[in-house]
Protein backbone atom coordinates (compact mmCIF):
# COMPACT_ATOMS: atom_id res chain seq x y z
CA UNK A 1 0.00 0.00 0.00
CA UNK A 2 1.33 3.47 -0.68
CA UNK A 3 0.25 6.37 1.78
CA UNK A 4 -1.14 9.85 -0.10
CA UNK A 5 0.30 12.45 1.89
CA UNK A 6 -1.66 15.37 1.72
CA UNK A 7 -0.74 18.84 2.95
CA UNK A 8 -3.26 21.64 4.26
CA UNK A 9 -2.11 24.82 3.25
CA UNK A 10 -4.13 28.12 2.74
CA UNK A 11 -5.80 27.21 -0.30
CA UNK A 12 -9.13 26.37 0.31
CA UNK A 13 -9.86 24.88 -2.98
CA UNK A 14 -6.84 22.89 -3.07
CA UNK A 15 -8.13 22.02 0.74
CA UNK A 16 -11.56 21.16 -0.30
CA UNK A 17 -10.17 18.12 -2.38
CA UNK A 18 -8.36 16.89 -0.09
CA UNK A 19 -11.53 16.37 2.35
CA UNK A 20 -13.11 14.83 -0.63
CA UNK A 21 -10.50 12.17 -0.95
CA UNK A 22 -10.67 11.53 2.74
CA UNK A 23 -14.28 10.70 2.34
CA UNK A 24 -14.02 8.65 -0.58
CA UNK A 25 -11.53 6.97 1.51
CA UNK A 26 -13.28 6.56 4.22
CA UNK A 27 -16.49 5.20 2.87
CA UNK A 28 -14.59 2.62 0.65
CA UNK A 29 -13.04 0.99 4.20
CA UNK A 30 -9.73 2.70 4.27
CA UNK A 31 -7.79 4.57 6.88
CA UNK A 32 -6.54 8.12 7.24
CA UNK A 33 -4.54 9.62 9.54
CA UNK A 34 -5.50 13.29 10.52
CA UNK A 35 -4.09 16.02 13.22
CA UNK A 36 -6.51 16.50 16.37
CA UNK A 37 -5.61 19.00 18.67
CA UNK A 38 -4.10 16.04 21.17
CA UNK A 39 -2.50 13.97 18.80
CA UNK A 40 -2.79 12.52 15.27
CA UNK A 41 -5.55 10.26 15.00
CA UNK A 42 -5.92 6.90 12.31
CA UNK A 43 -9.62 7.03 11.16
CA UNK A 44 -12.09 4.67 9.92
CA UNK A 45 -15.69 4.58 9.48
CA UNK A 46 -16.94 3.67 13.00
CA UNK A 47 -20.32 2.07 11.07
CA UNK A 48 -17.65 -0.78 9.31
CA UNK A 49 -16.70 -3.03 11.63
CA UNK A 50 -14.07 -4.65 8.65
CA UNK A 51 -12.71 -1.18 8.41
CA UNK A 52 -12.01 -0.68 12.21
CA UNK A 53 -10.34 -4.38 12.17
CA UNK A 54 -7.86 -2.49 9.77
CA UNK A 55 -7.16 0.13 12.25
CA UNK A 56 -5.52 -2.59 14.89
CA UNK A 57 -4.02 -4.08 12.13
CA UNK A 58 -1.87 -1.31 10.97
CA UNK A 59 -1.46 -0.34 14.79
CA UNK A 60 -0.33 -4.10 15.78
CA UNK A 61 -3.38 -2.87 18.49
CA UNK A 62 -4.72 -5.35 21.08
CA UNK A 63 -8.48 -6.12 19.53
CA UNK A 64 -9.72 -5.92 23.23
CA UNK A 65 -9.01 -1.98 23.54
CA UNK A 66 -11.78 0.12 22.78
CA UNK A 67 -11.68 2.80 20.20
CA UNK A 68 -13.00 6.29 20.78
CA UNK A 69 -15.47 7.49 18.00
CA UNK A 70 -14.67 11.03 16.93
CA UNK A 71 -18.09 13.27 15.64
CA UNK A 72 -18.31 16.99 14.47
CA UNK A 73 -20.68 17.88 17.19
CA UNK A 74 -22.76 16.59 19.95
CA UNK A 75 -25.80 15.97 18.04
CA UNK A 76 -23.46 13.02 16.43
CA UNK A 77 -22.57 12.60 19.81
CA UNK A 78 -26.36 11.84 20.61
CA UNK A 79 -26.54 9.67 17.72
CA UNK A 80 -24.62 7.12 18.59
CA UNK A 81 -24.22 7.44 22.79
CA UNK A 82 -27.02 7.72 25.34
CA UNK A 83 -26.05 11.16 26.89
CA UNK A 84 -27.79 12.08 30.14
CA UNK A 85 -27.91 15.65 31.75
CA UNK A 86 -24.43 15.37 33.02
CA UNK A 87 -22.49 14.28 29.81
CA UNK A 88 -24.60 16.95 28.14
CA UNK A 89 -23.38 19.79 30.71
CA UNK A 90 -19.71 18.37 30.39
CA UNK A 91 -20.35 18.57 26.08
CA UNK A 92 -21.76 21.97 26.96
CA UNK A 93 -18.16 23.04 28.81
CA UNK A 94 -15.82 21.40 26.96
CA UNK A 95 -16.75 19.97 23.19
CA UNK A 96 -14.89 21.12 20.73
CA UNK A 97 -12.03 19.93 23.29
CA UNK A 98 -9.72 17.39 24.31
CA UNK A 99 -12.81 14.99 27.01
CA UNK A 100 -13.85 12.12 25.56
CA UNK A 101 -17.19 10.65 27.35
CA UNK A 102 -17.87 7.59 27.65
CA UNK A 103 -22.15 6.52 27.58
CA UNK A 104 -24.41 3.57 26.66
CA UNK A 105 -23.82 2.72 23.72
CA UNK A 106 -26.93 2.86 20.71
CA UNK A 107 -27.40 0.09 18.08
CA UNK A 108 -25.35 1.11 14.69
CA UNK A 109 -21.61 0.99 16.86
CA UNK A 110 -20.12 -2.53 16.58
CA UNK A 111 -18.39 -4.40 19.30
CA UNK A 112 -14.81 -4.21 17.45
CA UNK A 113 -15.21 -0.80 18.52
CA UNK A 114 -16.36 -0.93 21.98
CA UNK A 115 -14.17 -4.25 22.34
CA UNK A 116 -17.42 -5.72 22.93
CA UNK A 117 -18.69 -3.90 26.00
CA UNK A 118 -22.53 -1.40 25.86
CA UNK A 119 -20.21 1.44 26.26
CA UNK A 120 -19.03 3.76 23.69
CA UNK A 121 -15.96 6.50 24.29
CA UNK A 122 -16.95 9.46 22.25
CA UNK A 123 -15.44 12.80 21.62
CA UNK A 124 -15.61 15.78 19.49
CA UNK A 125 -12.27 17.30 18.81
CA UNK A 126 -11.39 21.11 18.33
CA UNK A 127 -8.51 20.73 15.47
CA UNK A 128 -10.05 22.83 12.53
CA UNK A 129 -8.88 20.20 10.36
CA UNK A 130 -10.76 17.42 12.03
CA UNK A 131 -13.56 19.33 12.20
CA UNK A 132 -13.35 19.76 8.30
CA UNK A 133 -12.73 16.04 8.05
CA UNK A 134 -14.96 14.91 10.10
CA UNK A 135 -17.93 17.29 8.45
CA UNK A 136 -16.61 16.45 4.63
CA UNK A 137 -17.05 12.41 5.92
CA UNK A 138 -20.21 12.79 7.59
CA UNK A 139 -19.65 9.52 9.63
CA UNK A 140 -18.55 8.28 12.89
CA UNK A 141 -15.05 8.25 13.05
CA UNK A 142 -13.28 5.46 15.44
CA UNK A 143 -9.55 7.17 15.78
CA UNK A 144 -7.07 5.84 18.13
CA UNK A 145 -3.42 7.36 18.02
CA UNK A 146 -1.58 7.32 14.70
CA UNK A 147 1.07 5.46 15.59
CA UNK A 148 2.52 1.19 16.10
CA UNK A 149 0.67 0.28 19.22
CA UNK A 150 3.00 1.03 22.24
CA UNK A 151 5.24 3.48 20.93
CA UNK A 152 4.84 7.39 21.28
CA UNK A 153 2.00 8.89 20.05
CA UNK A 154 1.88 10.99 17.11
CA UNK A 155 2.18 14.75 17.45
CA UNK A 156 3.66 15.52 13.69
CA UNK A 157 3.13 14.19 10.50
CA UNK A 158 6.89 12.86 10.39
CA UNK A 159 5.65 10.40 13.44
CA UNK A 160 2.61 9.11 11.56
CA UNK A 161 4.88 8.43 8.52
CA UNK A 162 7.85 6.80 10.53
CA UNK A 163 5.21 4.07 12.29
CA UNK A 164 2.58 3.52 9.44
CA UNK A 165 4.44 4.59 6.01
CA UNK A 166 2.66 1.94 3.58
CA UNK A 167 0.06 0.54 6.29
CA UNK A 168 -2.46 3.16 5.76
CA UNK A 169 -4.40 4.90 2.69
CA UNK A 170 -3.71 8.37 3.41
CA UNK A 171 -2.44 11.06 5.56
CA UNK A 172 -3.57 14.44 5.93
CA UNK A 173 -0.89 17.24 7.40
CA UNK A 174 -1.45 19.85 9.69
CA UNK A 175 1.41 19.96 12.10
CA UNK A 176 -0.84 22.20 14.61
CA UNK A 177 -1.06 19.70 16.99
CA UNK A 178 -0.48 21.62 20.45
CA UNK A 179 -2.25 19.36 23.47
CA UNK A 180 0.40 16.89 23.36
CA UNK A 181 -1.52 14.27 25.35
CA UNK A 182 -4.62 12.18 24.32
CA UNK A 183 -7.83 13.26 25.65
CA UNK A 184 -9.25 12.88 29.30
CA UNK A 185 -11.47 10.18 29.27
CA UNK A 186 -14.19 10.43 31.64
CA UNK A 187 -17.03 7.21 32.30
CA UNK A 188 -20.57 8.70 33.12
CA UNK A 189 -22.37 5.55 33.18
CA UNK A 190 -21.78 4.35 36.99
CA UNK A 191 -23.70 6.76 40.02
CA UNK A 192 -20.29 8.85 40.13
CA UNK A 193 -18.54 9.93 37.17
CA UNK A 194 -14.88 8.25 36.99
CA UNK A 195 -11.77 9.75 34.96
CA UNK A 196 -10.74 6.33 33.54
CA UNK A 197 -7.82 8.22 31.60
CA UNK A 198 -6.56 11.46 33.11
CA UNK A 199 -5.87 14.73 30.50
CA UNK A 200 -5.08 18.25 30.32
CA UNK A 201 -9.20 18.74 31.21
CA UNK A 202 -8.54 18.29 34.71
CA UNK A 203 -10.81 16.71 37.45
CA UNK A 204 -10.62 19.87 39.07
CA UNK A 205 -12.59 21.47 35.71
CA UNK A 206 -14.59 18.36 35.97
CA UNK A 207 -15.99 18.89 39.47
CA UNK A 208 -16.64 22.37 38.70
CA UNK A 209 -19.12 21.44 36.18
CA UNK A 210 -20.59 17.99 38.58
CA UNK A 211 -19.90 17.98 41.69
CA UNK A 212 -17.25 15.46 43.15
CA UNK A 213 -16.31 12.64 40.67
CA UNK A 214 -13.67 9.90 40.77
CA UNK A 215 -10.26 9.15 39.50
CA UNK A 216 -9.69 6.16 38.44
CA UNK A 217 -6.25 6.49 36.57
CA UNK A 218 -4.42 3.25 37.60
CA UNK A 219 -1.52 2.22 35.55
CA UNK A 220 -2.92 -0.90 35.48
CA UNK A 221 -6.86 -2.39 35.13
CA UNK A 222 -6.12 -5.99 35.80
CA UNK A 223 -7.77 -8.71 33.61
CA UNK A 224 -10.76 -8.07 30.76
CA UNK A 225 -11.43 -5.53 28.62
CA UNK A 226 -10.41 -2.42 29.77
CA UNK A 227 -12.52 0.35 29.85
CA UNK A 228 -10.91 3.11 27.89
CA UNK A 229 -7.73 3.03 25.76
CA UNK A 230 -4.55 3.29 27.65
CA UNK A 231 -5.37 1.56 30.92
CA UNK A 232 -4.07 -2.00 30.56
CA UNK A 233 -1.26 -2.12 28.29
CA UNK A 234 2.16 -0.45 28.37
CA UNK A 235 1.99 2.67 26.08
CA UNK A 236 3.92 5.73 24.55
CA UNK A 237 7.02 3.97 25.60
CA UNK A 238 10.59 4.76 23.60
CA UNK A 239 12.75 2.19 22.55
CA UNK A 240 15.27 2.77 25.49
CA UNK A 241 14.99 2.01 29.72
CA UNK A 242 13.23 4.93 31.00
CA UNK A 243 13.43 5.65 34.52
CA UNK A 244 11.78 8.62 36.36
CA UNK A 245 12.94 10.51 39.22
CA UNK A 246 10.63 12.00 41.62
CA UNK A 247 11.62 14.22 44.23
CA UNK A 248 12.99 17.11 46.15
CA UNK A 249 14.47 18.76 43.19
CA UNK A 250 18.16 19.00 44.45
CA UNK A 251 18.20 15.52 45.10
CA UNK A 252 16.43 14.56 42.20
CA UNK A 253 19.05 16.34 40.09
CA UNK A 254 21.98 14.50 42.35
CA UNK A 255 20.27 11.22 41.79
CA UNK A 256 20.28 11.15 37.99
CA UNK A 257 23.81 12.61 38.12
CA UNK A 258 25.32 9.80 40.05
CA UNK A 259 22.92 7.30 37.95
CA UNK A 260 23.66 8.67 34.67
CA UNK A 261 27.40 8.85 35.06
CA UNK A 262 27.65 4.95 36.28
CA UNK A 263 25.63 3.87 33.38
CA UNK A 264 27.76 5.84 30.75
CA UNK A 265 31.00 4.17 32.87
CA UNK A 266 29.23 0.66 31.23
CA UNK A 267 29.64 2.43 27.83
CA UNK A 268 25.86 3.24 27.33
CA UNK A 269 24.30 6.14 25.86
CA UNK A 270 22.09 8.37 27.98
CA UNK A 271 19.37 10.95 28.03
CA UNK A 272 17.98 12.85 30.26
CA UNK A 273 14.48 14.76 30.09
CA UNK A 274 15.00 17.69 32.22
CA UNK A 275 12.80 20.50 33.48
CA UNK A 276 13.30 23.67 31.55
CA UNK A 277 15.23 25.56 34.48
CA UNK A 278 17.19 22.68 35.27
CA UNK A 279 19.04 22.00 31.68
CA UNK A 280 22.26 22.97 33.17
CA UNK A 281 22.68 20.84 36.14
CA UNK A 282 24.14 17.57 34.38
CA UNK A 283 27.07 16.69 33.61
CA UNK A 284 27.01 13.96 31.39
CA UNK A 285 24.06 12.82 28.83
CA UNK A 286 22.55 14.16 26.55
CA UNK A 287 20.02 16.91 28.19
CA UNK A 288 16.67 17.85 26.76
CA UNK A 289 14.84 20.45 28.03
CA UNK A 290 10.97 18.90 28.15
CA UNK A 291 9.48 22.24 29.63
CA UNK A 292 9.12 24.58 32.76
CA UNK A 293 5.80 23.53 33.46
CA UNK A 294 3.49 20.73 33.03
CA UNK A 295 1.25 22.00 30.78
CA UNK A 296 4.68 22.91 28.33
CA UNK A 297 6.54 19.47 29.08
CA UNK A 298 2.40 17.66 27.94
CA UNK A 299 3.27 19.48 25.08
CA UNK A 300 6.25 18.42 24.76
CA UNK A 301 6.95 14.89 25.76
CA UNK A 302 5.92 12.08 22.72
CA UNK A 303 8.16 14.41 20.73
CA UNK A 304 11.15 14.16 23.25
CA UNK A 305 10.94 10.68 23.69
CA UNK A 306 11.30 10.02 19.77
CA UNK A 307 14.04 12.44 20.33
CA UNK A 308 15.63 9.96 22.52
CA UNK A 309 15.18 7.41 20.58
CA UNK A 310 17.03 9.34 17.17
CA UNK A 311 19.71 9.83 19.83
CA UNK A 312 20.10 6.18 20.20
CA UNK A 313 19.63 6.40 23.74
CA UNK A 314 20.00 3.35 25.97
CA UNK A 315 18.74 4.33 28.95
CA UNK A 316 16.33 7.70 29.85
CA UNK A 317 16.23 9.54 33.03
CA UNK A 318 13.65 11.89 33.44
CA UNK A 319 12.65 14.67 36.01
CA UNK A 320 9.32 13.71 37.50
CA UNK A 321 5.99 16.45 38.07
CA UNK A 322 3.89 16.65 40.72
CA UNK A 323 0.68 15.03 40.74
CA UNK A 324 -1.92 17.57 40.35
CA UNK A 325 -3.79 19.20 37.61
CA UNK A 326 -1.94 18.25 33.88
CA UNK A 327 0.91 16.78 36.14
CA UNK A 328 -1.10 14.10 36.95
CA UNK A 329 -1.49 13.05 33.07
CA UNK A 330 1.80 13.70 32.50
CA UNK A 331 2.85 11.36 34.91
CA UNK A 332 0.27 8.85 34.09
CA UNK A 333 1.83 8.98 30.50
CA UNK A 334 5.50 8.78 31.88
CA UNK A 335 4.26 6.06 34.18
CA UNK A 336 2.99 4.23 31.08
CA UNK A 337 6.23 4.51 28.91
CA UNK A 338 8.48 3.31 31.90
CA UNK A 339 6.37 0.74 32.82
CA UNK A 340 5.96 1.60 36.15
CA UNK A 341 10.15 2.51 36.80
CA UNK A 342 9.92 5.06 39.03
CA UNK A 343 12.84 5.98 41.69
CA UNK A 344 11.52 8.14 44.65
CA UNK A 345 14.39 10.16 46.31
Amino acid sequence: MKTEVCNITEDTEKNAEIYRKAKHVIKSGGLVAFPTETVYGLGANALDPEACKKIYEAKGRPSDNPLIVHVANIHGAEKYGELDDRARALAKCFWPGPLTIVVKRRAGIPDVVTGGLDTVAIRVPAHSVAGNFLRAVYLPVAAPSANLSGNPSPTTAGHVLDDLDGRIDMLIVDDTVNVGLESTIIDMTGEAPAILRPGVVTGEQIEAVLGEITVFAREDAGEGVPRAPGMKYRHYAPKAGLFIVCGEKAKVTAVINRLAAEEEALGKKICIMAHGENTGKYSCGKVIGIGRDPVEAASALYCTLRQCDEEGADVIFAEGFEEKGVGLALMNRLKKASGGNIIRV
